[in-house]
């Protein structure tokens, strides 16, 4: 009796192209059958640029050729405009991942053996295709992320404000919440313009903060000087400026 593996047919993808893409190059490899020879293939491979006007020629010589699927690794953003151009040509584009190819024995190193090793996984049917959002759902993933990036950046800046302040003795994080809002700026603007007495920077505390003037005093007792304060100014101008319009 045959085991189920023996009647497990592999899907062989008789014309297939694959796509090295990386920033410096973009190797395509085709592999079709011989025109003449049964059981043979034959292999063509080439560096694409990656203008529109590259991509869009490659396409109509991909169709030409006959090729029906065309696979590529996710690399970084460099992979973007072969697979939405190829895609919009007609071609059933794959976005393979770079790990599933690398588990694979064998793998190559050089960016040409890397395009004729992904042709020879995908006509043998040794790959499997990643999810691709469309169109909307990406620039909606695109506007995320930046979204994300921007705020993690802004984080990061405050907290820069914050070591400048505890290296002049300033610990007005220890007494109000948020320094950078209506108090806290109030008074991280007078330190700027030379203000120093604690006192008098307690008196700008705002709203339930004047309660705190005391701690105030004492947290604004410190070595606050005129390099504290060029540092701080520079500072406080890139963060009004990553939220205005």
């Amino acid at each position: 009796m045959r085991s189920e593996m023996t009647d497990l047919e592999v899907e062989v993808e008789d014309r297939v192209a694959a796509i090295d893409v990386a920033k410096a190059s973009r190797m395509v490899c085709v592999r079709v059958p011989h025109e003449s020879r049964a059981g043979r293939r034959v292999q063509e491979v080439w560096n694409s640029d990656a203008t529109t006007e590259a991509i869009l020629a490659l396409g109509d010589r991909l169709t030409e050729l006959g090729v029906r699927r065309v696979v590529m690794e996710a690399t970084g953003v460099y992979w973007k405009p072969f697979f939405f151009l190829l895609e919009s040509h007609g071609l059933q584009c794959w976005l393979v991942n770079a790990r599933d190819v690398k588990n694979v024995p064998g793998r190559p190193k050089t960016d040409r053996l890397d395009a004729v090793w992904l042709a020879k996984l995908a006509e043998r049917g040794m790959l499997r295709a990643s999810f691709v959002p469309d169109r909307p759902q990406q620039q909606l993933r695109d506007l995320t992320r930046l979204r994300t990036a921007l705020t993690q950046e802004r984080t990061r800046h405050k907290h820069r404000v914050e070591k400048v302040l505890e290296d002049a003795q300033i610990k007005l994080s220890s007494v109000l919440r948020n320094i950078f809002g209506l108090s806290g700026r109030l008074m991280l603007e007078a330190l700027i313009r030379g203000e120093r007495d604690p006192r008098q920077l307690a008196t700008l505390a705002q709203g339930k903060a004047k309660a705190k003037r005391a701690a105030l005093e004492t947290a604004l007792t410190g070595q606050f000087d005129d390099h504290h304060a060029y540092l701080l100014c520079m500072m406080l101008e890139d963060l009004d400026r990553e939220v205005s319009p």
